[in-house]
């Protein structure tokens, strides 16, 4: 990514707008680039679906211990299939959603038809028909969420209020049976604290799709556990979400230079 500093900006006196491609703007500092007055869109809208099923397929693959199965299946070692070979079930299980923006809903739709119960923790609560039409409930204290949680899934924004949002008093709160999967930026869990839970099964499994740093030091601990599915950032790499990312950044852009309203401002 190119970095937006002050030189730069200062360096272009007649810029109007910076268009990031993603929803996430946590390498941009908001702050200083309104100070020039700079306006800053995302793409909310060409991420949602791809972000919620690689959400989706984490949850599944983690659920029935997929990678580590696939292994078995491949490996050359492998003379007989186990017979107490087990994973769990998603279905009817409690999946705890942790931001209930356009990505976090759209988990929420796709859990619906695994007859999931769906909790939900947001800064603002949904309005009542958005919770129906998911069959969502509202815990206000994210506490509670944790606690009842078979899944517990991280749909936040990296801001410093979500800055390592999930330590090991979170984990604690935890079933030992539960599941922890993120899909929205890697800083949002203190990576310490998770190797500490997995290691000692205070979580069951953990199934990420972002890190801090990425990709992770070849030695991080947490590459070295077999309770961790590890994804390289790929919740958008598709070769439709890409279209529609520079379609919406363009439509963006165009929208500042042309004074018509933006779609997608940050």
């Amino acid at each position: 990514r190119p970095t937006i500093d002050q030189e730069l900006l200062e360096s272009l006196p007649n810029l109007k707008v910076i268009g990031n491609s993603g929803v996430g703007v946590d390498h941009l500092d908001l702050k200083m680039i309104s100070n020039f007055g700079v306006k800053v869109t995302n793409t909310p809208h060409a991420v949602a679906d791809s972000t919620a099923d690689i959400g989706m397929a984490l949850m599944l693959a983690s659920a029935r211990r997929l990678v580590e199965g696939c292994q078995i299946a491949v490996s050359p070692d492998t003379k007989y299939f186990a017979v107490d070979w087990l994973g769990v079930e998603v279905t009817r299980a409690t999946l705890g959603i942790i931001g209930m923006g356009s990505i976090g809903y759209k988990v929420a739709q796709r859990a619906r038809a695994f007859n999931m119960r769906i909790l939900y923790h947001n800064r603002n609560r949904r309005r009542k028909e958005e919770e129906e039409a998911v069959g969502a409930h509202y815990c206000e204290k994210m506490e509670d969420l944790l606690q009842q949680s078979d899944f517990v899934m991280l749909v936040v924004n990296l801001t410093p209020e979500t800055h390592k949002l999930i330590g090991k008093k979170e984990l604690g709160l935890m079933k030992p049976t539960a599941t922890l999967i993120n899909i929205s930026r890697g800083a949002v869990i203190d990576q310490d604290a998770l190797v500490e839970a997995l290691q000692n099964k205070t979580v069951r499994a953990a199934a990420l799709d972002v890190t801090y740093p990425e990709p992770l030091p070849r030695d991080h601990p947490l590459l070295k556990l077999n309770n961790i599915i590890i994804t390289p950032h790929i919740g958008t790499a598709t070769v439709q979400a890409l279209h529609m990312m520079a379609e919406e950044a363009i439509a963006n852009m165009l929208a500042v230079l042309n004074g018509q309203p933006i779609p997608s401002e940050v």
